[in-house]
């Protein structure tokens, strides 16, 4: 998985083959044949894989008894970690649309799963306000959105570690989510 993760981040799914797979895995195609009929099924493994993980993440927050905050940070700081993952990594966010449609379904549905829970925390911190947003829809996406945007972003290579990365990604979206302090001025006027 790790030798699919690394082609896949390097070429693209697209111009990634099975014989790059096999070489960067250190397997013979034929060995690589055996497990995966294709790449979309070495793809469809890697999605299910992250998507199982981000649902034990949800899961954690929503029975969590911390802090809205800290539960949120927890699950942002996973699903970064998740899309950072060399095994799984960003090509199970990145790349959904290159799976046939039968997987595709399959996945999405999944998750559809996983935003539908994130939403029902993100509801219930506005109804407790806690959350300062109006809409738990358009608040749940633009969080997800700026966690996954590190996927498009991040080098492995870089200056700071995924779990860096992560920490700090985690606390910018989730302070986006929550009232804002006013300064002295602002409550003064």
């Amino acid at each position: 998985m790790r030798g699919a993760a690394r082609v896949f981040r390097a070429r693209g799914f697209a111009a990634a083959g099975m014989r790059d797979i096999a070489l960067a895995a250190d397997l013979s195609p034929g060995n690589l044949y055996h497990y995966f009929r294709g790449k979309d099924e070495i793809l469809f493994f890697c999605q299910d894989r992250s998507l199982d993980r981000l649902l034990i993440a949800l899961a954690a927050a929503r029975r969590g008894r911390a802090p809205l905050r800290a539960r949120l940070y927890d699950l942002a700081v996973a699903h970064v970690l998740c899309l950072l993952d060399e095994v799984d990594g960003s090509a199970a966010h990145l790349e959904v649309a290159a799976l046939p449609p039968a997987l595709r379904a399959s996945i999405v549905a999944k998750r559809d799963r996983y935003e539908r829970g994130v939403r029902r925390i993100v509801a219930a911190g506005i109804r407790a306000r806690a959350i300062r947003a109006a809409d738990a829809t358009i608040a749940t996406r633009a969080f997800l959105g700026a966690l996954n945007w590190t996927a498009h972003w991040f080098r492995p290579d870089g200056t700071h570690t995924a779990q860096r990365v992560a920490d700090l990604v985690a606390d910018y979206a989730v302070a986006g989510l929550l009232p804002r302090r006013t300064t002295y001025e602002e409550r003064r006027a």
